[in-house]
Formats: structure tokens, sequence, C-alpha cells
């Protein structure tokens, strides 16, 4: 028994086997309309030079991390640089085929790891930018600096041309000294719960809570993303109805958030499992599309309430 606020997803094993019969397995591949809102279950190494090219408008991909870890019934261990840059050849090159001309690609990566993503990406793909994300808890370290932050490299197909929808990732923000001109507010807004400014948003964000057993999106993947995370992504590089691929879907995270922000989606897993933990979250999100910490269009800074009548404030 968990505590009594744990709301971490679980599945039955009558419910695993339902939700597992339902997922695409290794063998010809439908084309791009039926591989739509589709979970594969197979190694994505072997199944990204059978899919369609340009099927993406987005690419986000969270590949396991140089790290000794266990995803499920697999176990990835850590290498040296050189064999974890011939690794990451295997897959890499592969996804410029799936994007589409006008495509971004966003890789995550951690300090150990993210000199290398960046190397390999510069042969492939044309960097614009790297988003630095505070991981808000992290182990600490006697004798060094407590690890709490990862790495994110927005990159693109063309160096000039692709979508990014500005508006849509603004940060919502208190006002701390509010400036007046002719006794109006400028640029910000004045509420009964306090005066706000919608900012440029920049390339580090400490906004974010990673998920834990009391939030609803809370599974038991070992290096689950925050959902108000990929919101970011997926508004920022992707228009409505855009198809947007995650490679290393883990328990769906990319997925979840595309059918919450109205677009089309596809992942890879070789982990039934997480795949399966995907499925129920997806079936959630069509009667609860709430994402936590963004709200009515708007990014509350982390551990903010938004205004009464507004939902789901981070806290």
């Amino acid at each position: 028994m968990g505590a009594p606020n744990n709301r971490t997803l679980k599945l039955g094993e009558l419910e695993q086997a339902a939700l597992a019969s339902r997922l695409i397995r290794p063998g010809p591949l439908p084309g791009v309309e039926g591989l739509s809102d589709q979970l594969l279950c197979g190694d994505a190494i072997k199944l990204i030079p059978q899919l369609p090219a340009g099927i993406a408008d987005l690419i986000i991909v969270d590949p396991p991390y140089n790290l000794s870890r266990t995803f499920g019934a697999t176990e990835f261990r850590e290498s040296s640089t050189d064999v974890y840059a011939v690794w990451i050849r295997t897959w890499l090159p592969g996804l410029r085929r799936l994007l589409k001309d006008d495509g971004s690609l966003y890789v995550c990566a951690d300090w150990r790891c993210s000199g290398v993503i960046q190397r390999e990406l510069e042969s492939t793909f044309h960097i614009q930018n790297r988003i630095t994300w505070e991981r808000e808890k992290g182990r600490g370290a006697k004798a060094n600096w407590k690890n709490a932050s990862e790495d994110i490299w927005f990159c693109t197909a063309d160096p000039d041309r692709y979508y990014f929808d500005l508006e849509s990732v603004k940060l919502r923000r208190k006002v701390i000294a509010p400036y007046r001109k002719g006794g109006q507010p400028k640029d910000w807004e004045q509420t009964e719960r306090g005066n706000f400014r919608r900012t440029h948003p920049s390339n580090l964000w400490t906004d974010l809570t990673v998920p834990f057993w009391s939030m609803a999106e809370n599974t038991e993947h070992p290096t689950q993303k925050p959902e108000k995370l990929i919101a970011k992504l997926i508004l920022a590089s992707s228009a409505p109805g855009a198809l947007v691929f995650d490679p290393f879907l883990g328990s769906g995270t990319t997925a979840v958030v595309a059918r919450k922000l109205g677009r089309k989606f596809l992942g890879i897993d070789r982990e039934e499992s997480y795949l399966c933990l995907a499925a129920k979250r997806l079936a959630l999100a069509r009667v609860s599309p709430e994402i936590q910490g963004y709200s009515d269009g708007v990014f509350w800074e982390r551990n903010s309430t938004p205004p009464a009548g507004r939902r789901d404030a981070e806290g």
C-alpha cells in the first residue's frame, strides 16, 4: 500500500494484457496515416529505417544517457564517450530522413553526454540553441556540486525555415517593481491576485517540477520528463494537427502531451510495460487534458497559484 496521496499510475496484469494487444509490433508497417496516433513496440534502431520519409513535423528524443540504468527488462550500460558516440550514430542520422524539411528536433541530455550529443548533432542538423532546465531535485554530493539540471538541444532541418510560435510559450511572471506610464501599467497586467507580465522565454527554465508520487502524471519509469516541459517544446515547434515523433517514448509523456495539445503522435519503445502505461495515460488524456503548471494558455512559475478560475497551477 502506498501513501494516501500516492497517485503513481500502475497497471494490473489483465489491464496490461488488454493494452498490450493494441500495440503495433515489428513487421510490415502501415503508411503515414496508419501510423498516426500509434505506439510501436520494438527496437527504435531497427524501426527508424522502416518509417516513411518526412513523417514528422517535430521529433523529441530523450535517449538513455551515458549512465548505467535499468529500463524495465533492458539494461543500458555506461561506456566511454567514443562508444556512446557510436551508439548515437545508430539512430540519430536516420531521424533526418523522417523529419520534414521545415521540422524541428529536440534532444535531451545530461552534463556527461551533452557534449558528445552536440558534436553528433552538428553533423546532421542545424543547432539553434541549448536549453538548460532545473530538475529541482537531485542527489547531493559531499565533494561535488549537486547535479540538478539537464540540457535540451534545439535543432532544425533548415537553418532558417522552421516553425516557432513564440506567443504560445511565454511565461507568466509576477511583477516585482511595476512600472507605470501615465498612471497605467506598462507591459504588465494588474489583477486581484497580483501583478503579472508575460515574458519572452529564455533558454534557462526554472519553472518545472520533476514528476513525483503525488502527481497524477507520475509513473514508475526511472527518467520520466515533466508534461509541462514537453508542452513547451510541442507548443513552440509544432502547429495544431502536426505529427510529433518520439523514438524512445518510455511511459509516453510526449504522446500524452501531444494528444492534450491537439497534435498527432507516433512513439516507439522496446519495453511493452512502459508502452502499456503510455496507452493508459493516453486514454486518461481524453478525459482530463490538464497539464500541471499550464492552464488557459499560460505557463505559470513553479509553486505559484493562478488567479481564481484558472486550473491546475503547479504546487
